[in-house]
């Protein structure tokens, strides 16, 4: 029987990681459902789900079986030796900066939806400058900024949810079963990036609870919302657009998407501010880079992408997905092998195959 103490545990680290998983890539799921078709996006959503259930577990139990306090670059290190050390310290800090970049491009979307004044690129900057501030003033610390990532995120899902159920725009069954074959592959890798959280399972580790009922229930989680999210939008917006929020102009009232600009602002920034900062501390810690030029690629870095091209939200989300969160899913397995000591199996083959897939059509389409 579960205890009052046992049941607090496992709920804050189902929320946890559930908190950790929802986050930007909810946004790009609606457009990449439609364009591919629903049971393509949903095959793929119950694909991931899977995949990263047994992910985390394998990633817990690395931790669980390693000596010692570190990260992941710690891990490769321990277990795939100095190259793959240096590669694992590559991936992530690249990665890192893509999914700031990620945050500046989808600012402005919400940028937009708050006023109509002012471009798009320059409502970009205003948000870029005091997130990069804000990195600085150790304004992370405070307690509200990391409740405001998933605040506003429950509150816009929430929003949306509800107008879809007062304004439903009817799905047609040709739309729900239909699949575009041309684009198979394509939701692999934004749903990868949708329900990747690594990052919360050492903290989840440390909570001491049943480890592998909370990830499978957090991460299950995740998927249920990222689903009624696909469907709420589908039925609400008679656009989708890249963004899932651009398309709902004239489909929910003016102060609707005000408030959802407001709260998908705020919670883009507190993401800006934990995630710069933590790439930062990485970046002075694991290279021990001085820090004039850990700061010119921390605060420059992703505005330098941006208008290098790379503002395209659904592309970069792919390709962060497929190639970034592929390797480190490939990187888990392997480290997780070496830790257990254990074979390559039928499941664990699998699972390399779904993390190669995605790579490789990254890199090949």
């Amino acid at each position: 029987m579960m205890t009052a103490k046992t049941a607090k545990d496992f709920l804050l680290s189902v929320g946890l990681l559930a908190g950790t998983i929802i986050g930007a890539g909810i946004f790009s799921l609606p457009y990449i459902f439609k364009s591919a078709g629903l049971v393509t996006g949903f095959f793929y959503l119950a694909l991931a789900t899977a995949a990263y259930i047994i992910i985390h577990w394998m990633y817990a139990e690395i931790i669980q079986k390693t000596s010692g306090e570190h990260r992941f670059v710690g891990y490769a290190k321990t277990y795939l030796g100095v190259g793959g050390y240096w590669l694992a310290i590559l991936i992530t800090v690249i990665e890192t900066i893509l999914i700031l970049t990620i945050y500046l491009v989808l600012s402005q979307s919400f940028g937009n939806l708050i006023t109509a004044y002012g471009a798009g690129v320059e409502k970009m900057i205003i948000f870029w400058a005091i997130g990069s501030m804000a990195m600085f003033l150790s304004l992370r610390r405070m307690a509200w900024v990391e409740f405001l990532i998933t605040a506003g995120m429950a509150v816009i899902i929430g929003i949306i949810f509800i107008f879809s159920l007062n304004d439903v725009r009817p799905l047609s069954v040709a739309g729900l079963v239909s699949v575009d074959w041309r684009m198979w592959f394509l939701p692999l890798a934004p749903v990868l990036f949708s329900l990747s959280g690594r990052q919360a399972i050492p903290a989840l580790v440390k909570i001491r609870g049943n480890v592998k009922k909370s990830i499978f229930t957090g991460v299950a989680l995740a998927a249920v919302v990222y689903a009624l999210f696909v469907l709420s939008v589908l039925m609400l917006s008679p656009t989708v657009s890249q963004d899932a929020v651009t398309g709902l102009r004239g489909a929910v009232p003016a102060w609707t998407l005000i408030t959802i600009g407001i709260f998908g602002v705020l919670s883009l920034l507190s993401s800006y501010i934990t995630v710069g900062f933590d790439v930062y501390k990485s970046l002075g810690l694991d290279l021990r880079m001085p820090f004039w030029l850990n700061f010119l690629i921390v605060v420059f870095g992703p505005i330098a992408l941006y208008f290098a091209g790379f503002n395209s939200f659904i592309g970069l989300v792919s390709f962060v997905g497929g190639i970034f969160l592929a390797l480190e899913g490939i990187f888990i397995i392997v480290m997780w092998l070496k830790a257990t000591k254990r074979s390559l199996t039928a499941p664990t083959i699998i699972l390399l195959v779904i993390f190669a897939v995605a790579l490789l059509y990254e890199l090949l389409k």
